[in-house]
């Protein structure tokens, strides 16, 4: 269950910067932003569910 809140946070993160970077025409910056803090909120989540 903890894989998919970081695969989910990759996602929707990474998804929302493609967005902003489509509407805005700043392609790739906002998307490697949403990567970059996908990844930091994703295992910030399996570190807080691993050590519970």
């Amino acid at each position: 269950m903890v894989s998919y809140t970081l695969i989910g946070a990759i996602l929707l993160l990474g998804g929302i910067g493609y967005g902003l970077d489509q509407w805005l025409e700043t392609s790739p910056w906002f998307l490697f932003a949403g990567l970059v803090l996908g990844l930091v909120v994703g295992f910030y989540e399996l570190a807080k569910a691993l050590w519970r």
